[in-house]
This record gives structure tokens, sequence and C-alpha cells, in this order.
């Protein structure tokens, strides 16, 4: 972190070798009811380098009011927080991204690690505990065997679901190619009050379980892409009132900008082609996500709501 308060972490280079277009996109035409981006990474650089008030700036030019700055080890939950202490359009997110836990346990740090993250989730702007989750895709790429990956995997889910529900908090999920145990371990340890599908990234199938229990759906740009019918599908079927919009920038770039970097002021192009799909108007579903975000995580310029036992 420098002195001014950035805090850099290079995106890792996923294109296989392929040469990206490194130069971000446009600014799209503003929205005219203003929404929040509740899922984005400002510490990672993409791109041009931008800063995280530079991204916060051009997401303010087009009607992005404020998001959700989210942490994935210790170092960025300890940013984040610190940045939405000083930063009013800034809400933090605080925890350990499952693919950290092995690695973690493996060290025999995993415990240590969730007391710092038990500890920021006591802060006043931090609203959400997350990205949590589980994420077996990438089981045993560390070198760490499967099973040992996925039982510390899953003993850090279940921690994060406590400190959640001890403070009160949302709860942002990370579901890769593990829906059927994510459903699993929030019934069996009995998930926060308000727990968000973060990348929402099932198909009906899962929108059904998450409209049954309450659950939050949250789109990212994927639901632009042309192969993601399964996606638009579970965005038909998935109640207004459980619906959020997030860029889970430098990652997910919506259509037709698939590729080069994200950022929050992109959020407009989500946001249209999911009014596209739905069949409704735009600043009718801005609102909609506006009320449905700030009751998930409170207003940004307010103490943080707090739940009664």
């Amino acid at each position: 972190m420098s002195d001014d308060g950035t805090f850099i972490r290079r995106r890792t280079d996923e294109s296989g070798g392929q040469k990206r277009d490194l130069t971000y996109p446009p600014l799209p035409q503003a929205l005219t009811v203003p929404v929040y981006d509740n899922h984005t990474h400002l510490e990672i650089e993409d791109g041009e380098g931008l800063d995280h008030r530079e991204h916060l700036d051009r997401a303010s030019s087009v009607g992005i009011r404020g998001v959700v700055q989210v942490g994935n080890d210790v170092a960025t939950s300890v940013w984040s927080a610190e940045i939405a202490a000083r930063e009013p359009r800034v809400l933090a997110a605080v925890a350990l991204h499952p693919n950290e836990a092995p690695r973690l346990a493996s060290r025999g740090e995993l415990h240590d690690a969730l007391a710092v993250i038990d500890e920021l989730a006591g802060r006043p702007r931090v609203r959400a505990v997350g990205e949590t989750g589980l994420d077996w895709f990438r089981l045993g790429e560390s070198g760490i065997p499967v099973e040992q990956g996925r039982a510390a995997q899953i003993e850090s889910f279940e921690a994060h679901i406590e400190i959640a529900k001890k403070h009160g908090l949302a709860l942002q999920i990370h579901d890769r190619d593990a829906h059927d145990d994510v459903v699993a371990t929030l019934k069996r340890v009995g998930a926060p009050e308000r727990t968000v599908f973060h990348c929402f990234s099932g198909g009906p199938e899962l929108a059904a379980v998450c409209t049954e229990n309450g659950w939050y759906m949250s789109f990212a740009g994927t639901v632009t892409f042309k192969n993601a019918q399964p996606l638009r599908d579970a965005l038909v079927a998935a109640p207004r009132n459980l619906i959020m919009v997030e860029t889970d920038a430098p990652f997910l770039t919506p259509s037709p900008f698939r590729g080069r970097p994200n950022s929050p002021y992109l959020i407009p192009h989500t946001l249209r082609s999911m009014a596209e799909t739905l069949g409704t108007d735009v600043g009718l579903l801005a609102a909609q996500i506006t009320s449905t975000t700030e009751l998930v995580y409170g207003t940004w310029e307010s103490e943080p709501i707090t739940i009664e036992a």
C-alpha cells in the first residue's frame, strides 16, 4: 500500500498467452436512475492502471451511486475496510476467498486469519462478509491434496457464516462448480438473514432454491454473454426483489467489451441488458435494484444496520 492509501495487486493473466486489449472501454450513456455496484475489486490493477479514485469518479459520472469493495484475503480485507472508512462512495466486504483457505490451513494460519476477518467485521462501514463460499474448480492446483483442500474450504466457509451472523452482516457467496455443496452448507449451518450469491452462476433451478430461501442473486457481466442463456433464464425466474447487479471488476467485463478490463462505470451495460431480458424499463429496474441493495447493505451514508436477535 502506498502512502496515499492506494493498494495495487496486479491481475493474474488468464488469457492463455493471448494478447489482451488492456484499454478501458469508453464511458457508457449515464443512467437516469442510479444504482450500486455491490461487488468490485478496486485494489486489482488491470489495463491502464487506474487507481480507486479514478474508478469511482468515472462510476459517479454515469450514475453509479456507490460500490461494495470486496476483500479476498487478510491484506485486501484490511485495505477494503480502511478505504470504506474514509471514502463515502465505498462500503466494504471482508473475507478469505475459498481458494485462500487450503493454503492458509496447510501453513497452520487459517484460524489466525479468520480472527482478523472477525475483527474487521466489527468496523462500522464493513457491511458484508465475503467473498466466501466454495470453489471446486481449482481444487488440487496448488499441490494440496483435493480432500484436504475441500475440508479447509468448508471449515472456512462455515466460520465466515458464523462471523456474518455474529455481526449482523450480509454474506457474499462465491460459488464455482459447487452449487449443491454451497446450498447444503448454508442449510446445515444456517444462512444469515441477508445472503447474496455473488456473480450468480446457476440456472433456473438454483434461482428457485434461492427464491425459496429468500437468498439474493447478484448478476455480473456474464449475463450479457451470448453463451449465457441459462443465466438469463435464471434472471427471468428470479423475483425482482431478490435481484442485484455487480461488476466483479476487473473481471467479467460485459458485452460488447468482453475481454477488456472491467470497472464499476460499466454497470450500465449489464443493467440495460438485464432490463432487455426482463422486458422492463431500465429506470424501473434500477430503482428496484437500488432499493434492494440498500436493504441488504444499508445506505452508504448511514450507520450500519443492525439485526434484532
